[in-house]
C-alpha cells in the first residue's frame, strides 16, 4: 500500500483563495489522503494558523480509518502554536536536528532531499521521512536534472527513514515510484489537477 502525499499551492487553484484551497484540502481528506502539507509561504502566521485551526475542525480530519498528517511548511512555530501534527523542511532550512529536539520526539518532522547524502544525513538527524526529488522531470524544476527511477532504488534501499518520491510523479509512474521501494507519492499537480482524487487516491494505496 501506497501513501498519498498532497503538497498545497493555491495559488494554481482557481481561484487561488484561501477558500478554494480549504475545501480542496477538505475534499483530499475524505479522498483519504494520508499527508497533506499546507506550503503557503506568502501566508501571514495568524492566517495560516487560522486555516489549521479550520482543517482540525473539518470531520473528515478526525476519520478513525486512516491516520491523517497534517504538516506545516517550515513554520516550526505555527506548527507547535496551532496543533498541526509536525513540519516539513525544505532542504535549506533550519536543521533538522535543532527542530527535531525543539518539536519532540512524538511530532512529524520530514524534510526534502535531493541526494543520497542528504538522505542519509536526514536520517541520522531524525527525520521521520523524506521527500525526495525530482525524481522525472517536472516544469517547477526545470533546472534541475531528475534522479531517475535507478537512484531512487539505491537510495531507498540505503535511507534510514521512509522515502516518499516527489517530482514529475504521476499516475503513470507512480507504480515504478513505490516498486523502486517508496513508500508513497507527492505532488502537487498530482492531486490538484486531477478529476477525481478519490479514485487516484484508491489507486495509490493499491500499489
Amino acid at each position: 500500500m501506497a501513501f498519498a502525499y498532497y503538497i498545497t499551492a493555491r495559488q494554481q487553484l482557481e481561484p487561488p483563495s484561501v477558500e478554494t484551497l480549504r475545501r480542496k484540502v477538505q475534499a483530499s481528506l475524505a479522498a483519504g489522503v494520508d499527508y497533506v502539507q499546507l506550503r503557503e509561504k506568502d501566508l501571514a502566521g495568524k492566517h495560516l494558523a487560522t486555516l489549521i485551526s479550520e482543517i482540525q475542525e473539518l470531520p473528515e480530519k478526525n476519520r478513525s480509518r486512516r491516520a491523517l498528517h497534517l504538516l506545516v511548511n517550515e513554520r516550526l512555530d505555527v506548527a507547535l502554536a496551532s496543533g498541526a501534527d509536525g513540519v516539513h523542511l525544505p532542504s535549506d532550512s533550519l536543521p533538522l536536528s535543532t527542530v527535531r529536539a525543539r518539536a519532540g520526539s512524538a511530532a512529524v518532522v520530514g524534510i526534502s532531499c535531493h541526494s543520497e547524502d542528504e538522505v542519509l544525513q536526514a536520517g541520522r538527524d531524525g527525520a521521520s521521512y523524506v521527500l525526495v526529488g525530482p525524481v522525472f522531470s517536472t516544469p517547477s524544476k526545470a533546472e534541475s536534472r531528475p534522479l531517475g527511477v535507478r537512484a531512487l532504488r539505491e537510495i531507498c534501499r540505503r535511507s534510514p527513514a521512509p522515502v516518499f518520491a516527489l517530482g514529475g510523479v504521476s499516475r503513470d509512474n507512480a507504480e515504478s515510484c513505490v516498486r523502486a521501494g517508496a513508500v508513497g507519492v507527492a505532488g502537487i499537480r498530482l492531486f490538484q489537477q486531477t478529476s477525481d482524487l478519490a479514485e487516484l487516491t484508491r489507486y495509490l494505496h493499491a500499489l
